[in-house]
């Protein structure tokens, strides 16, 4: 293969190069492009890879036209709109693959560039991730280097030569990268670019029917990354809070509707003991869910998003989160909450569908009927139902089949198994049964330290689901009865893993469960420096490196200032760099250059870039040959070539002699 690309022309070697460049920068879009542009975009590289193989004619302009055509109104069937991000990258990628079938001359390799240039870009409105950057700025240095070589003189210069050039040229632009980096100005919370549409991200959800987190139990992706100030509290007190649910409909849970006594009821939040200082890097899920620990009464702090809490003890976002968020929050695990007495916005939390799970209604009346619980207060009820739990053969399983409409009378008499969603779903259910007033809390529960940067890792498989219980002068009251199934769950013992493929079990059976754990450990701690570190370059990190310097109360005027300076700095760096470049120039040719300027002074026909013997003979031909100043300047110029030859020990002072003659025979005395 490679011995048929040398033998190949050079036009059809860097179209070949070019091709390959442009479809690296293409690929990562192939997930987001509509299945037709993906197949037309490699269908037209192919076709101009092999017109260039078999230096074949390029297809007329009325087939491009027609293909324009065909985009255009592809675009608009698939995404309604010619504007817009989707559909603006659909057209930019398919006008990027039909200019490669009109690469003729060099302005159209120029537009080529250019347009890879801005297609490389459009790869980071979908991902600013480590990965995306990596392989975009190898895909930078690879446009480089075709506009390198397209720029090299005539010939067939190796493409290795343009690529050292197109590195050096980077390398030189990277202190203006930087800089620009630093200080040019912020105006989002985290530096990136929003997503419009987050619909291929895993998650919580507003919702849940019985058998939807455990979905997210296949999905090992991060959702959050904590760091903890100080200690860091026990695993069964990991719980981050997410969306409450109190309506049931016999098949799914939702949240409460908005209603004037629930709007008018107040979270009474009391709280104490010691706080838990952390910070939290969020991962994009297009929710405006804020996930803390049980239980936070003050905002977190966060830049460009304002936030409330719901009487449920939820915190809320102005608008969702749709690039990745760090804040910091404060939480207290010994909390209280929830109206003390009996009030009109707990008869939500009482709901039952009529006629809906009739043999967990039985056993709650049951329940109520023994004599141990007929007069006994809401405490010994919820450990009643505890104890059948452990008692009574259940199973805690990820796997449990499906279930029909009345999921808890299946989980409490027939299956006896199931996932966290299936056991807090049939907990409150007979909990109402009981007449407690109940409601199911879905979040996170739990983490992975990562023993590299220490942070505790919550990913999409940390997904929970618990119940809270409401009792007369205490409030809501948590309980979590997947920990009477699987005691577990809320440390750092247990916790359920979806099965691995063919594929998978191919390729890292043979794997050290120890060994993938650290590589795993290590890439995401980088990942997550990535994070801290670039995306999470914000506005007042700017500030803060201003105080840094100096600056006691920085301002845009400030930044704006300190930028401009740093570019008059760089400009002027960049014109001591020229002048120190002519001042290295070859003193050979410099000495040439000032014998040239003499003879063209004298009225010479000097041809350009002529070697000294070369203008020795234009010397001899156009003047005097008699005359002894010209003799003595012919010789002067035989012996300046011959100089070029010289070893390199003999140079420098024959040179030195050569310069003092050829002013002797300017300025003669």
């Amino acid at each position: 293969m490679l011995t048929l690309l040398r033998r190949l022309p050079r036009d059809a070697r860097d179209t070949l190069f070019l091709l390959l460049v442009t479809a690296w920068v293409v690929l990562p879009q192939a997930s987001h492009l509509p299945l037709w542009c993906s197949l037309l975009a490699a269908s037209l590289m192919l076709w101009r890879a092999a017109l260039a193989m078999m230096a074949r004619p390029l297809p007329s302009r009325w087939w491009l036209l027609s293909l324009l055509a065909l985009t255009v109104g592809a675009t608009l069937f698939s995404h309604k709109t010619l504007l817009g991000r989707d559909a603006g990258v659909t057209m930019i990628v398919v006008l990027l693959a039909l200019k490669m079938l009109e690469l003729r001359a060099r302005r159209d390799a120029f537009v080529v560039f250019f347009l890879g240039f801005f297609t490389l870009l459009t790869n980071f409105f979908y991902s600013q991730s480590l990965l995306t950057a990596g392989a975009m700025l190898l895909a930078l240095l690879g446009l480089l280097t075709a506009l390198v070589n397209a720029h090299m003189p005539v010939g067939k210069p190796p493409l290795f030569q343009a690529a050292r050039t197109a590195g050096s040229m980077a390398l030189l632009g990277t202190p203006i990268m930087l800089v620009l980096f630093m200080l040019f100005p912020r105006v989002a919370p985290l530096w990136g670019i929003p997503s419009d549409a987050m619909s291929g991200r895993s998650g919580l959800s507003p919702t849940m029917s019985v058998g939807t987190i455990a979905t997210l139990a296949l999905d090992d992706s991060i959702a959050m990354r904590i760091r903890f100030q100080g200690q860091r509290p026990a695993p069964s007190e990991l719980y981050f809070r997410g969306p409450v649910l109190s309506r049931f409909d016999g098949r799914e849970w939702r949240a409460p509707q908005a209603s004037p006594y629930r709007q008018q009821a107040q979270a009474n939040l009391q709280v104490r003991g010691t706080a838990i200082s952390y910070q939290v890097t969020l991962e994009p899920n297009s929710r405006p869910w804020l996930l803390l620990l049980d239980a936070t009464p003050s905002k977190p702090m966060l830049s460009g998003f304002d936030a409330r809490m719901t009487p449920e003890l939820q915190w809320l976002a102005d608008h969702p989160i749709t690039e990745l968020l760090r804040y910091d929050a404060l939480s207290y695990p010994d909390f209280r909450h929830g109206p003390i007495q009996q009030m009109s916005s707990l008869k939500d939390d009482l709901a039952l569908p009529v006629g809906s799970n009739p043999r967990t209604a039985q056993l709650a009346r049951e329940m109520r009927a023994d004599p141990r619980y007929a007069s006994a207060d809401g405490t010994l009820l919820i450990a009643a139902a505890m104890q059948r739990l452990r008692q009574g053969g259940y199973r805690y399983t990820l796997d449990p089949g499906v279930y029909g409409q009345h999921s808890a009378d299946e989980f409490w008499f027939d299956r006896k198994e199931g996932f966290c969603e299936h056991i807090a779903s049939s907990f409150v259910i007979l909990m109402r049964g009981l007449g407690l007033p109940a409601r199911v809390v879905t979040g996170y529960q739990g983490g992975e330290n990562n023993p590299v940067d220490g942070f505790l890792v919550v990913r999409q498989s940390d997904a929970h689901a618990w119940a809270e219980v409401w009792i007369a002068d205490s409030g809501w009251l948590r309980v979590d009865p997947t920990t009477a199934v699987a005691p577990g769950r809320t440390g750092a013992t247990e916790r359920l893993l979806a099965p691995r493929g063919v594929i998978a079990r191919a390729l890292f059976g043979s794997v050290s469960p120890a060994l993938a754990f650290k590589v795993r450990a290590m890439w995401e701690a980088v990942n997550n420096g990535w994070n801290q570190w670039v995306l999470n370059y914000s506005q007042g990190r700017q500030f803060d490196l201003l105080r840094q310097i100096g600056f006691s109360s920085p301002s845009w005027e400030d930044l704006s200032y300190l930028l401009i300076g740093m570019v008059v700095l760089a400009s002027l760096t960049g014109a001591a760099w020229t002048v120190l470049e002519r001042a290295r120039q070859d003193p050979w040719l410099s000495l040439l250059a000032t014998a040239t300027r003499h003879l063209e002074q004298t009225g010479l026909t000097v041809v350009p870039n002529s070697p000294p013997r070369r203008l020795a003979e234009q010397l001899q031909d156009q003047c005097n040959p008699n005359d002894p100043a010209q003799i003595a300047l012919r010789s002067w110029l035989l012996r300046l070539e011959a100089q070029r030859y010289a070893r390199p020990g003999q140079q420098g002072s024959a040179l030195a002699t050569l310069r003092a003659e050829l002013q002797r025979l300017i300025c003669p005395q």
